[in-house]
């Protein structure tokens, strides 16, 4: 069962993935892309591994050291626990990664691939992704996320 939970965490997350890489244009995806309510699914899996593991998980996070860590990960749900977690989690970095990108007008022939290599190591992804949005923010000028003024109001 908790081999099948693995799997099935991540194939609860692919199609969202597949849809911000391959229809990123497509009006539902935006919808969809912009829902936190994505990840419920994939955290339910993460319940039904952590719960038979909590104890061990409670002493991971509570007191956190390599070996009981490692003791935690030596477990096959508690593997699979922190899998599901890690899982849910790029979601959720990669749907803002999206919509970022969307607002910033990134090309879809850039953010695909940033977005691949989110799902497969997704702190050099989501770095990668920082690095774009600077520049482009940077190109862009002032604006009211990088603290120029608001279209339509005067400055003071």
């Amino acid at each position: 069962m908790t081999g099948f939970l693995f799997e099935l965490s991540f194939l609860l997350a692919a199609p969202v993935w597949l849809l911000m890489i391959f229809a990123p244009a497509w009006g539902p995806t935006a919808r969809i892309a912009g829902s936190p309510l994505t990840v419920v699914p994939v955290l339910i899996v993460y319940l039904a591994l952590a719960v038979p593991v909590f104890p061990e998980l409670w002493s991971a996070v509570s007191s956190p050291d390599l070996d009981t860590f490692r003791e935690l990960t030596a477990l096959p749900d508690g593997a699979g626990a922190v899998w599901a977690q890690v899982i849910a989690w790029d979601l959720l970095i990669g749907q803002w990664m999206y919509r970022e990108g969307r607002r910033l007008e990134i090309s879809a022939l850039l953010m695909g691939p940033l977005l691949v290599l989110t799902i497969l190591l997704s702190p050099f992804g989501f770095l990668c992704f920082l690095g774009v949005r600077a520049v482009r923010e940077r190109r862009a000028g002032p604006g009211p996320l990088s603290g120029g003024p608001v279209p339509g109001q005067a400055r003071r």
